[in-house]
């Protein structure tokens, strides 16, 4: 492992590009780095994780404006588009926007925490676009994800940009750049250019993470996607960069992050080292924020002493409910965001994700945790659960905290304690460091959780006989021709899906 430190470089100084970040990523993306099976088989996992939660997504409103603007940008060779006629192929950007926002909708797929946030799975779409539109082979794929996935855990261990408030998709467009500068077997020189250009395109604020949460939350890493596949495309071209993107003294570092005097360090791999930066990465088994995975658990374990929570006289028991838990889960969706939308009945699938009062709330009632309804407004809006709902607080917990940020894997955590205490006096509480499908947690997500989460949110919209021939495909990721890419998109059953298509209104693309 290198740890390769970055501070700002005032344009006097001309820092030399192998002393720049963006060439050193570039560097991994072009090393032919030795493959590690357990990686690579998690790759394959992390693709059936993504078909899965973008099945359930398609009759989703954002998804079918994504999927219809993708219609006037037909292409050939082209990419296919998630939930569409099998022979409509699209320019590979527009694909990875319809396929990213998918993938993206339900808030369903891979998580890395560290020092700021990410969803690594968020480069598969551009990368089996473009794999697709070139005639890549699976191999190829396989390559530019796990450089993806390397260096979007690289970036998101170094440096933190949740605390300027900036959105976490600017590091993504950095992996999507490097993973097809891998797939396409770049030169270093056309990567280090397109990571210049993709970050610099899509730096932009949390406001979409905050407050009234849109659905441009689906959209911007699927946005991200896009750019960087049109970055590589220009790179390619001959067209440069904003250089040093990262060390400039007008850039990124210097006046949207800690400003001049900053020094971050990357921890990157060294020459000859496998990538295995995915087997750091996890999924969720419940479709919400990952800080609440845990706490889903926790409330579902803890139900069985709150008899009759889910009735207006059970809530009429209960004094108080906090979690003590990280800084992050307490200023991000819990209450210390300070946003009172996080306790509005009637706000958005997006923000409900977000507020863990409200996912504990029905978690404690309904004892499982369901990615429709769970969220249905009906059930958002009942008034015990309203009640309950709005004694739920959160507090930061220094422990939790330090846990969060922890690099020993032994201590690392994602949870916290939650204390709940009764009208009559009662106090009880209970902890949970980890989500039970976390690679140390109680269950553990291995290939058949993910071919049966797969299988349950597929039900009713890919037949068995599809299911299985993507999940054979899947399986041998490695091993596909160009010519059986195409299997990676599961053949949806139209007559089950109820689009909203036909009712949308009409924009600019026709």
């Amino acid at each position: 492992m290198i740890e390769h430190v970055v501070r700002v470089s005032p344009s006097a100084e001309r820092l030399p590009r192998d002393r720049q970040l963006a060439w050193a990523l570039a560097e991994v993306a072009t090393a032919r780095a030795p493959l590690d099976a357990d990686a690579a088989a998690m790759v394959a996992n992390r693709v059936i994780d993504n078909a899965a939660v973008a099945m359930a997504s398609l009759s989703r409103r954002p998804v079918s404006v994504a999927r219809a603007q993708t219609r006037p940008h037909r292409m050939t060779p082209g990419a296919s588009v998630f939930g569409a006629d099998p022979a409509l192929r699209v320019s590979p950007e527009w694909a990875a926007w319809a396929n990213g926002t998918a993938v993206r909708e339900l808030d369903f797929h891979d998580t890395y925490l560290a020092a700021d946030y990410s969803h690594p799975g968020d480069n598969i779409p551009p990368l089996l676009a473009v794999a697709q539109h070139v005639g890549a082979s699976g191999a190829d794929l396989l390559r530019g994800l796990l450089v993806a996935y390397e260096v979007h855990v690289a970036l998101v261990t170094g440096i933190c940009l949740h605390k300027h408030k900036i959105d976490h998709v600017a590091h993504l467009s950095a992996a999507t750049a490097c993973g097809l500068g891998a797939l396409l077997g770049l030169p270093t020189e056309v990567v280090y250019q397109a990571i210049g250009q993709a970050v610099h395109t899509t730096t932009a604020t949390r406001q979409s993470r905050k407050g009234e949460i849109s659905s441009w939350k689906a959209f911007a890493p699927a946005f991200a996607g896009k750019a960087a596949i049109e970055a590589v495309d220009r790179a390619l071209r001959g067209e440069g960069a904003p250089a040093p993107v990262y060390e400039g003294e007008d850039g990124f570092i210097a006046w949207l992050l800690d400003g001049p005097d900053a020094t971050y360090t990357v921890p990157l791999p060294a020459p000859g080292d496998p990538l295995r930066g995915i087997l750091r990465t996890y999924t969720k088994e419940h479709s919400a924020e990952y800080q609440a995975q845990a706490i889903i658990d926790l409330a579902r374990a803890m139900r069985d002493k709150l008899p009759g929570i889910d009735t207006a006289a059970g809530v009429d028991r209960i004094e108080s409910i906090v979690l003590h838990t990280s800084h992050h889960t307490h200023h991000v969706i819990g209450s210390g965001a300070n946003d009172p939308q996080k306790y509005d009945p009637t706000a958005s699938r997006e923000t409900l994700d977000h507020s863990i009062p409200y996912i504990l709330a029905v978690a404690l009632q309904d004892g499982v945790w369901h990615h429709v309804r769970s969220y249905d407004p009906q059930r958002a809006g009942r008034p015990d659960t309203v009640a309950l709902w709005h004694k739920i607080t959160t507090v930061e917990d220094a422990e939790w905290t330090r846990r969060y940020h922890s690099p020993d894997p032994t201590q690392k955590a994602f949870g916290g304690r939650l204390v709940i205490t009764c009208t009559d006096g009662t106090v009880l509480e209970d902890s949970l460091a980890l989500a039970d499908a976390h690679p140390d947690g109680a269950r553990p997500f291995d290939r058949p959780a993910y071919i049966r989460k797969f299988t349950t949110l597929t039900d009713g919209i890919v037949t068995a006989d599809a299911q299985r021939e993507f999940l054979d495909a899947a399986a041998r990721l490695a091993d596909l021709t160009s010519e059986e890419l195409p299997a990676l998109f599961p053949t949806v059953d139209h007559a089950a899906i109820t689009h909203a298509d036909a009712v949308l209104p009409q924009g600019i693309f026709r």
